[in-house]
């Protein structure tokens, strides 16, 4: 089930956005710092792997800060239709700095593998990566609403990175365990698993900005759903045409409807005016255009 989105007005907007980027960088900044410290002192692979992934996560909040500073300016003559198009640019530049992290994080759990591996004290890496753990799962819940409320690209790929952390900081946990417990190479093999988990993170999230940023169509399903909506405002036979792609983290749809040839202007202006406004429930959908023809009409 997709929900209709609320209108948010843009001075809430702007707000949710401050708020999101504070949060992103307060949070970012604190983890790297402790984490790159931790793994300085210690030696250990996963964790120095999982310090790469917070230094790269800093870049990007850095990065986020000029791009939804430009995301969020009203339209203007420039941009008549605003300046939310940046945001899937800002979310291609995140995954780019997410894999630089994961490309550190596999060289030097490579290069302690081959070394042999060491084993890592269970007292403060242990709980530097608990900590990292829990402040990544209320960045995830705090950005994630956010997200949802502005149906942001951008910050919905932000919330998917810190729900990896989490992960990866586990996965970097289990190794300094396993290099106490069962042998010193399980370190630099959980830090090697890290960077495997982050190359991941980059595909997915790195696939959905580039299909915003290059006209991707909405999928079979999707496009179903706009034909069943517009086929329930009054006065619509049939939809017999639609055609859809990204501009940007949203979705403009291009729609045929047929109509009774017999209704006035007036009629088929309101018909149009609602199958525009149904549409543009949708939260992904940015703009409709609906062009209507007689039922009898042979194209």
């Amino acid at each position: 089930m997709r929900w209709v989105r609320d209108y948010v007005p843009q001075k809430e907007q702007n707000s949710l956005y401050r708020t999101a980027l504070i949060v992103t960088i307060c949070g970012n900044v604190l983890l790297a710092a402790g984490k790159a410290t931790v793994a300085y002192f210690t030696g250990s692979a996963a964790i120095y792997a999982d310090a790469a992934n917070s230094i790269s996560d800093v870049v990007y909040s850095i990065l986020m800060v000029v791009g939804l500073t430009m995301a969020m300016q009203p339209p203007d003559l420039d941009h008549p239709q605003g300046h939310s198009r940046f945001e899937p640019l800002v979310g291609l530049i995140v995954t780019l700095s997410m894999a630089f992290a994961g490309f550190e994080a596999a060289r030097n759990a490579i290069e302690r593998y081959i070394a042999g591996g060491e084993k890592v004290a269970l007292d403060l890496p242990t709980y530097v990566l608990l900590a990292s753990a829990a402040i990544k799962a209320g960045m995830f819940v705090i950005i994630s609403r956010i997200a949802k409320k502005l149906s942001s690209p951008t910050l919905s790929t932000t919330a998917k990175d810190n729900l990896s952390d989490v992960l990866t900081s586990i996965a970097a946990f289990l190794g300094v365990l396993g290099s106490m417990l069962i042998h010193p190479l399980a370190d630099p093999i959980a830090g090697f698993v890290v960077a495997v988990w982050i190359f991941r993170q980059v595909y997915l999230v790195g696939r959905e900005n580039l299909g915003f940023l290059t006209g991707r169509a909405a999928s079979r399903a999707e496009m179903d759903e706009y034909i069943k909506a517009a086929e329930q405002v009054p006065g619509v036979i049939r939809v017999h045409h639609i055609m859809t792609d990204y501009a940007g983290p949203k979705m403009i749809v291009d729609m045929h409807i047929n109509v009774d040839g017999k209704k006035t202007l007036v009629e088929v202006h309101e018909i149009s005016d609602n199958v525009i406004k149904k549409i543009q429930e949708f939260p992904d959908v940015d703009r409709a255009y609906v062009h209507i023809e007689p039922d009898d009409w042979v194209d």
